[in-house]
């Protein structure tokens, strides 16, 4: 049985900007505890403190190039091969008048002051005494050629990552240089995802029955909550009873859940009565939102004491609509994992993009129209971006998100947006991740 929401009930919400929106979010909630993690655990992740390094890099003056060390002073002529020094061993002792073999990397021999790289020498043939002998053609140009000084890479007490950077393979790569085999980092969310309505059914369903869907969101969501770093747990589908629904809060709650995604019952209407339950648990921060497609989004709040789990829980209302649920999670709910995960800017990328084809605006609400982007390949338009529309924009056909990298912004006004428009665009995917059209061609307004 449902709870119906009354009209004073449904009418409660103020109807807030996408911008109002993404902004109340982000102000309630804050970067998660650091936790320490190895190297091999640490991509993606971002730093809760500064890394700074022990000692300098190199450690030790370096040779840039296969070649000779020398004293610099010694110039041309033919000189005896003292000894090799080589990357990884002890470096010798150099005196005037004779020269080193030496490596890439291999420590720069006591005594010497440069290194001349072999192209610019020539072997000899062995001395009277079976020395081996080698010619300089072209001298080192003075102290320091092509020599890598210590410390000039990185000295020691530098920061060479500082809290708040996002950890990379390059950044990676640092850390194991500097010997920072275990760091400091805030750790991503864990999201449970929650399916309502009794019309919803597993996917494994091989014949829907009268008024029934597959359950698209549910795994929709949780997928993109992996694709975010999080760790998620499925809560599964609940049906169109309260007393269930609160059941499923109270599991997410008692598994320590950061963040709880639920779509579905959240519009106006008898059955839809996340809200209420959103109300007595905790705080809800806004209940529609003025935006096409996602209007009904929710947001709440319950804090550490409602919910006994000692951190709070932060939970998103996501419409049932299934391209409503990922526009919305990709708008709010991503910024809002970044930002827990220790983003400086949490907010998704904006480009600018010419439309293809003439767009018809909604004259009451911003709409996010699914685009893929490509770039122009060549003409006056090369290097800038194409954005194709995907089709029906309707917000229960998902196949509009199917090859989509981007959403147009949008404004609500009268009329149609011409093609060869100029529109921003929120990317939500790789650019490189679509193939290229090869009958993209530049579409300008006409005059």
């Amino acid at each position: 049985m449902g709870v119906r929401m009354s009209a004073t009930t449904a009418n409660m919400y103020r109807m807030v900007s996408i911008a109002e929106a993404q902004e109340t979010v982000l102000k309630a909630i804050g970067p998660l505890p650091v936790t320490s993690v190895g190297l091999s655990d640490a991509n993606g992740h971002v730093l809760g403190e500064d890394v700074i390094a022990r000692e300098p890099l190199p450690p030790f003056p370096a040779s840039i190039k296969d070649g000779y060390a020398v004293v610099s002073s010694d110039g041309v002529g033919d000189y005896d091969i003292a000894f090799e020094a080589l990357a990884g061993t002890a470096a010798g002792h150099l005196k005037a008048g004779t020269v080193a073999y030496i490596t890439t990397g291999a420590p720069l021999p006591d005594g010497a002051d440069a290194v001349v790289q072999i192209e610019n020498t020539e072997k000899l043939p062995p001395g009277p005494e079976g020395q081996q002998r080698v010619r300089i053609l072209k001298p080192a140009k003075g102290p320091g050629d092509d020599v890598r000084a210590l410390g000039s890479d990185i000295a020691a007490g530098e920061v060479v990552l500082a809290a708040g950077s996002l950890l990379g393979a390059a950044e990676i790569g640092l850390l194991a240089t500097v010997g920072a085999a275990t760091v400091k980092v805030h750790r991503k969310a864990c999201v449970a995802v929650l399916s309502t309505g009794d019309e919803v059914v597993e996917p494994d369903q091989d014949a829907l029955g009268p008024g029934k869907i597959r359950d698209a969101n549910r795994f929709m969501l949780a997928a993109a909550a992996r694709s975010a770093g999080c760790d998620v747990i499925d809560l599964g589908i609940a049906r169109d009873d309260p007393t269930q629904v609160e059941a499923k809060f109270q599991e997410a709650i008692a598994q320590g859940v950061d963040v709880l995604l639920t779509s579905g019952g959240v519009s106006v209407g008898d059955r839809d009565f996340i809200k209420p339950i959103l109300e007595r648990q905790g705080t809800v921060h806004f209940g529609k939102v003025r935006m096409k497609p996602g209007k009904p989004l929710t947001f709440a709040t319950i804090n550490a004491a409602a919910s006994g789990s000692g951190t709070g829980l932060v939970v998103f209302g996501l419409p049932g609509n299934p391209v409503s649920s990922i526009v919305t999670f990709n708008l709010v709910v991503l910024p809002a994992l970044r930002a827990m995960a220790g983003w400086a800017e949490p907010r998704l990328r904006r480009v600018h993009a010419r439309t293809q084809t003439a767009i018809r605006l909604d004259p009451e609400r911003p709409e996010y129209h699914r685009v893929s982007l490509h770039w122009y390949r060549t003409g006056e338009s090369a290097g800038e971006l194409a954005a194709v529309s995907t089709g029906g924009q309707i917000s229960s056909r998902l196949l509009s998100m199917r090859s989509a990298n981007a959403l147009l912004e949008l404004p609500s006004a009268q009329g149609t947006l011409p093609a060869g428009s100029i529109v921003s665009a929120l990317l939500i995917d790789d650019l490189g991740s679509m193939p290229v059209p090869e009958d993209i061609q530049m579409v300008v307004p006409a005059l």
